[in-house]
């Protein structure tokens, strides 16, 4: 079935209980799967679809978290592979009330969080990584991702998980995370199997210019005031209070405190579908080895604060994860260093993008990133609850990114 058409309900009944015209393999652990086969679907997809990123997070999973794997066939071939999370998002453990309501989309879903424990299944599988923005869940073999079969595939992948879970507890909603406009255009035929698509916040991408091989290159390629702001107030005032950036090498040393200063970020954040544990930093040094960077923010012995900065693919770096001391934040722009932190590490990789995500939108234009739109898939088992969430989705609105030229030529 095309995903252009519009079938009738019916039509779209018979559909959904049509198998999809492929083959299945399914895996709990990344070592269950065909590694050859694995490495052969996602090498051209990046850091967080490689098998060793996976066997070091499968050693320190938070604990109401859990993976899936699938690789789909054709002709005994490989052309797929999914990386999926099983997920309880009830109670508290979701999200924190905020002091003052929040607007957009992680707005309704703080506000929707408590209702959705109470009323709903508390397990989702989220075909992607809770634990990144962008789309880390699906690699499609080159020259296939249009194939309707494909993707028919993906919805019947997360259909049997859904099903198998049934004996820990089902999983009644399915989630597909995070889609870019083509990605979302290539996976239409997910509406035929009854997902509806969400426009989420923007993910901020810096694009790091031709000659640019340091900090103070970029610093160099910005207009004269916003180059003055950097300076006079992120740089000076941090400078001037003995804070030096350092790399971190030994993660696994500081590992506590790196634990404690990301707390202080995530316990204030209005939705917490999981808490990382002070095993995951070292886990994940382990696991991309030689493509993250651990940056710090250090006066004397005492860290301030770090971001990770990871090389995903060819041309993209991810500022990843991010912790702050909340004390030391009142009185010094720690959290905008750290964003410089990590401009300067993804330009010291060699890379030629940088992937802020899609929270605080503001200074994250004001360093030059611009919006690219993400989308993700939803799906509730429930026909009743299905046709519920289509009219909430339609009444969806998220934060828009602000627009700021920081650079010559942004304007033209």
């Amino acid at each position: 079935m095309a995903s252009d058409k519009k079938p009738g309900v019916l039509a779209r009944a018979r559909f959904r209980r049509q198998p999809a015209p492929v083959q299945f393999a399914f895996g709990d652990r990344i070592d269950f799967v065909n590694g050859a086969h694995w490495d052969e679907v996602t090498a051209h997809r990046g850091s967080l679809l490689r098998r060793d990123y996976f066997r070091a997070l499968e050693t320190a999973l938070p604990d109401n978290l859990d993976v899936r794997y699938a690789l789909l066939y054709q002709a005994q071939r490989p052309v797929a592979a999914l990386a999926m999370q099983l997920v309880e998002v009830a109670g508290a453990r979701l999200s924190k009330a905020p002091d003052e309501p929040r607007k957009g989309l992680r707005g309704l879903a703080a506000r929707g969080a408590a209702e959705l424990g109470k009323r709903l299944n508390p397990r989702v599988l989220v075909v992607g990584n809770l634990l990144t923005y962008g789309s880390h869940g699906i690699a499609i073999r080159p020259g296939c991702e249009q194939d309707p079969a494909i993707w028919h595939g993906i919805g019947e992948a997360a259909y049997r998980v859904r099903r198998a879970e049934k004996h820990g507890g089902s999983a009644d909603f399915v989630l597909v995370k995070d889609l870019c406009a083509r990605e979302l255009q290539h996976s239409g035929l997910l509406r035929d199997l009854g997902y509806r698509p969400v426009e989420t916040e923007p993910n901020m991408v810096l694009s790091v210019r031709d000659g640019w091989s340091s900090h103070d290159d970029y610093l160099g390629a910005l207009v004269g005031k916003y180059r003055k702001n950097v300076r006079s107030r992120v740089l000076a005032p941090i400078e001037a209070a003995g804070v030096q950036r350092v790399a971190i090498d030994d993660v696994a040393a500081v590992a506590p405190r790196l634990h404690e200063l990301y707390l202080a970020v995530h316990e204030n954040a209005a939705v917490r579908p999981v808490t990382l544990g002070a095993d995951y930093w070292p886990a994940l040094a382990r696991g991309a080895a030689g493509r993250v960077r651990f940056g710090a923010l250090r006066r004397g012995e005492a860290l301030l604060g770090f971001v990770v900065t990871l090389r995903d693919d060819d041309d993209t770096a991810i500022a990843y994860h991010i912790g702050f001391d909340r004390q030391a934040a009142q009185e010094l722009p720690l959290y905008l260093r750290l964003l410089h932190c990590s401009i300067a590490d993804a330009i010291e990789m060699g890379a030629r993008r940088v992937s802020f995500g899609r929270t605080a939108l503001e200074p994250k234009a004001m360093l030059g990133a611009k919006p690219e739109p993400l989308h993700v898939w939803v799906r509730h088992r429930q026909p009743v609850l299905n046709k519920l969430m289509r009219g909430l989705l339609g009444r969806v609105h998220h934060d828009e990114a602000p627009v700021r030229n920081p650079f010559p030529d942004d304007g033209q």
